[in-house]
């Protein structure tokens, strides 16, 4: 009889713990959506309960702190739409092989986040916690992409400085916007453009 106590109870508990994980996913991806159609600094608790069918209180009991909520939308959204991995990049010889490569792939995805990343670099100007999570995740990871796309050129250090300038601006999702989206280049011209405002850095005269 005890064991048959402890069992239910083991299996009720197991039951519950289900319960709650469901309902911080229901949360979680409510949020998600949210700050994918309408941004982090638009959306508010009573939007996210209602889309994920709690009351607020829930929202609240789930994460209490709003950086908590951040890190897990992140998070999830991460792990279904992650970025480039730079890893075959660094297999590429040739500086400027590797940069149109790497464009092209950072593009493509800019392309298929547009939306969310839109509206998460225009909020952060107004959310510190939201700023701090990109200054923990995009800001290095735009980093050492910027130092691998820089290796291989013949530039002294006066010229270095200029060229990570260069593919710093050539890597950001503004200017991709910039050149597809307000200037209706293709992906090819884009990655064009890009490439030779790197090569005229490198060789200012134009020699190749």
């Amino acid at each position: 009889m005890v064991e048959s106590k402890q069992s239910k109870r083991k299996y009720e508990m197991k039951k519950r713990a289900e319960r709650q994980r469901e309902t911080r996913r229901r949360i979680v991806e409510a949020t998600v959506e949210l700050h994918r159609t309408q941004g982090p600094a638009r959306t508010t608790i009573s939007e996210i309960a209602k889309r994920a069918g709690v009351n607020r209180l829930t929202v609240y009991n789930h994460f209490p702190d709003v950086t908590d909520l951040l890190r897990a939308c992140s998070r999830s959204w991460t792990e279904r739409h992650p970025a480039p991995d730079p890893t075959p990049w660094a297999q590429i010889s040739d500086p400027q092989e590797r940069l149109q490569t790497a464009l092209r792939e950072l593009y493509g995805f800019y392309v298929r986040t547009e939306p969310m990343r839109a509206n998460v670099l225009r909020d952060a100007a107004t959310m510190p916690e939201l700023a701090a999570l990109l200054e923990g995740s995009v800001v290095p990871y735009l980093g050492a992409v910027r130092d691998l796309l820089a290796e291989g050129w013949e530039v002294g250090d006066e010229g270095r400085k200029r060229l990570l300038a260069t593919i710093k601006l050539a890597i950001d999702f503004h200017t991709w916007r910039s050149l597809e989206r307000e200037s209706g280049l293709s992906r090819k011209e884009a990655v064009e453009v890009m490439l030779e405002a790197v090569r005229s850095v490198v060789w200012p005269l134009g020699a190749q």
